[in-house]
Order: C-alpha cells, then structure tokens, then sequence
C-alpha cells in the first residue's frame, strides 16, 4: 500500500471508534484476510410522495453492506433495489472471503469479472459500489486513518454542497418552502428543483423557486423526461429566471441529444449528466461526445471508490468540473479529495435517511459539509437498531 499522506497542520487524529478495531501493525495488513461479508435492504418510506419528469415513487431502498477483517468491519451503501442483497451474499461475497483486505483493486476488479455475463451496468454497479467502498472503509479503519488519506489527502476542507429536491410531485408551497429552507437555514448557494413531468408547468414553477430562494442559484432536472427541441424551448423559456444548471435535459443516453442542448444553450446554463454512469468507460464515452459542462458521478452506483476516483481524473484530463451525485454522507471524504470537484448534491431523501440510521451523518454549516478527521474510515456508523423497523 502507498505511504499514507499527511493532512494539514491542526487536523485532529483519527480515534477508533470500535475498541475491538485496532489499527494494524506496520506490515500486517496486507496478510490480512476478509473474514465475513454481508448485506441487508431497508425500505424508508418518503415523507411526502415524490415524482420527476420520468419517476413517481414513495420510498427509497438502502442497501448496507458489512466487511470483516482484523477486528474491523468497513461499511459500505448503495440506494439499489433489494435484490442486491441476494447477489452480493450469494455470489459477490464468495470472490472476497479470505482473500487480502489491502487489496481492494485487485478485488474490485474480480467482482467485476465475476458480473461478465450478468451484465456490468445497473443491480450489480450498484452491488459492487457499496462493496468497493466498504473496502476502502475497512483499509482506513485497518490503518486507524480517515479514508481520505488514503485517496492523497485533503484538497479542501470543506466541500460546497446545493440543495436538491424540489419534486414535480410538490405544490408551489412546498416548493418555495423546500428550496427556501436551503438557504436560509443550510446556508446553500445553490439549488435544484425537478421539471419535465408538465413541460407546461415548467415556466411558472420555474419563477416561483427564483422568488422563493433570492439571489442563489437555481439548478433544474428533466431526468432525461425531454426531447432535444423540447429541452432547448425550455431552456429559453427558464433564462430569464437566472438558471444554471440544466441537468439531463435528454437522456444521458444520448450523447448526441445532451451534445446538441449543450451547442445551443444560453451560454450561462451548464449542460450536467453521469449519474448513470456505471463505469469509466461510460464517463469517457461521455466526455469524448463532448455532451456535458459537468460531469456527475455517483460512487453508490459507479464502482464506489475506485470508480468515483477514476471519474475525478478523467475530469481532470479533460478540464471538466466534477459533481458527486446525491448520497453526501458517503461522497465527502471523496469529494475532500478529488480534483474539480465543484459540489456535492444535498438530496432531500438521502439526507434525511443518512441523518436517521448513519451515526457521524454530516451537518449542512455554510453551505458546506466537511470530512470527520478525528474518525478512522468514513466516520459513519450504522444505526442498526433504528434501520431495523424497515428490513426487507
């Protein structure tokens, strides 16, 4: 393993939080072997029904995954459909018992090779995401270090996040409060609301959120919902009102479409999509169509880790700013890390199970989070009693 890198001068030490998680002597832990690896679903249900420009759901599913090695357990989640469950504690599982705990990317790629005719993109992303991650969580526990220092040290100390939200579901009052609330209260620069269910509709939402939060700025989300002529008359329709940030404007699968809305746009609005990037390769294909201002990537469904790190330096290479995708509790030691990287997304849902079932769950201060140093690992417990009355 790379000599780990030192943080600022002041950062507090990490302190285990487990006592029966020791850090490993010098040179033990590569001979460290994976002694257990499990997984369990958790239906949350919303606080309110919830809906896009293509989605209408009342619940979100956690998937949680756990690995043993050392008297360490490293954590690991993704927000997948509970089927993950059965293949990662059937089939993924059996490619890590035993093997080295230090060797995460050589584990990581087995997994990978072990999906070859499952198919690599969706359920079993978003399975080998929470696994990466509990991986490199275990690692840093192992070592009695917060996994940022793994990945090269603190870049920034706190990260900028925008609130997300806004559902087409909600009414103008719900609405104005949502968005609102983000900045009066979280101190954020910036938020995103939803549109595309009623393109209709769009306008007018549009100027109710811009009364609504002030001089901030006003991301939107089609979530794909629009055609290409569709997105451009709504992008000149939403001008006005300050946007931007216009966030697949067509579906991210078509690179074509996402490169046309992003020829024709104001110049003021930035074309974003990845979160349904699954793998580096989709974050080239997408930078190479040149179909993006922002690149997002979601490290619960890109390959966790490993995965997100990769796309931090294909945005590098290409000098395109990087975006981490929902999930804040889990992407801040990343995105302390990563270069480019202009904000995490503070997505109502996730903050509010984060909140209720991870302990060491992050607090908006400032329009920012920020990695808990004195923690080794992510710095987040689960709070299995709480999460327990939504098991699958």
């Amino acid at each position: 393993m790379a000599p780990v890198p030192s943080d600022p001068p002041g950062t507090p030490p990490a302190r285990a939080r487990d006592t029966d998680c020791a850090p490993s002597p010098t040179g033990v832990l590569d001979a460290t072997p994976i002694a257990a690896v499990r997984a369990h679903a958790y239906r949350i249900p919303t606080d309110a029904p919830e809906a896009d420009g293509t989605f209408e759901w009342t619940s979100t599913t956690l998937v949680v995954v756990e690995i043993d090695a050392g008297g360490c357990t490293g954590l690991g989640y993704t927000y997948t459909d509970a089927s993950a469950v059965a293949l990662i504690n059937e089939t993924l599982a059996k490619e890590l018992l035993h093997a080295p705990a230090a060797t995460v990317r050589a584990l990581t790629q087995r997994l990978w090779r072990r999906v070859r005719n499952i198919g690599r993109s969706g359920l079993c992303a978003t399975a080998i995401s929470a696994l990466d991650f509990a991986l490199w969580d275990l690692d840093a526990k192992l070592l009695g270090v917060p996994l940022v220092r793994l990945l090269g040290g603190v870049l920034r100390e706190r990260v900028p996040i925008y609130g997300s939200g806004g559902f087409t579901s909600y009414d103008d009052t719900q609405l104005r409060d949502q968005l609102a609330h983000w900045v009066t209260v979280d101190g954020c620069t910036a938020v995103k609301m939803k549109i595309g269910a009623q393109p209709e509709r769009d306008p007018q939402r549009v100027k109710t959120a811009r009364e609504a939060i002030g001089d901030a700025q006003l991301f939107v989300d089609a979530n794909g919902a629009l055609t290409v002529n569709q997105a451009l008359v709504c992008a000149a329709r939403i001008a006005d009102e300050g946007v931007a940030w216009f966030e697949e404007p067509v579906s991210s699968d078509d690179l074509a479409g996402l490169h046309l809305v992003r020829e024709a746009a104001p110049a003021s609005m930035d074309i974003a999509a990845g979160e349904y990037a699954y793998t580096s390769d989709d974050f080239r294909r997408m930078l190479e169509a040149q179909a993006v201002d922002v690149l997002q990537a979601d490290a619960t469904r890109c390959g966790g880790v490993t995965g997100f790190m990769q796309a931090a330096q294909l945005c590098d290479a290409w000098h395109i700013p990087l975006s981490a995708h929902c999930a804040p509790a889990l992407h801040r030691h990343l995105a302390a890390a990563a270069p480019r990287l202009r904000h995490i997304e503070w997505f109502h849902d996730h903050v509010r199970i984060e909140s209720m079932l991870f302990d060491g769950a992050p607090h908006a201060e400032g329009g920012t989070i920020a990695p808990d140093l004195s923690r080794p690992g992510c710095g987040l417990e689960f709070k299995r009693a709480d999460a327990q009355p939504y098991a699958l």
